[in-house]
């Protein structure tokens, strides 16, 4: 049995997961201040990433590699048609 999609689908399915993907991975990933530069107001400012930063990155990463895998593989099976 074969299903025909129409191939707008795929394409905006894997841009809103390339779009939110690279969202993710900029806003939610940045690096946050640590609480200690944050009581203290001194003139060094470390930027730490947690693991709560760390696993928006990844997952961000993983987003943006879904939506290529997407936009790529249907790019080949409409030039196979």
């Amino acid at each position: 049995m074969q299903i025909n999609i129409p191939p707008a689908i795929p394409y905006a399915v894997g841009a809103i997961l390339i779009l939110f993907g690279i969202l993710r991975a900029k806003y939610l990933a940045a690096p946050r201040m640590s609480e200690d530069a944050q009581e203290d107001n001194a003139a060094v400012r470390a930027e730490v990433r947690g693991p709560e930063q760390r696993r928006h990155l990844r997952m961000g990463v993983v987003w943006i590699l879904l939506g290529l895998f997407l936009v790529v593989s249907t790019v080949l099976q409409m030039r196979r048609r």
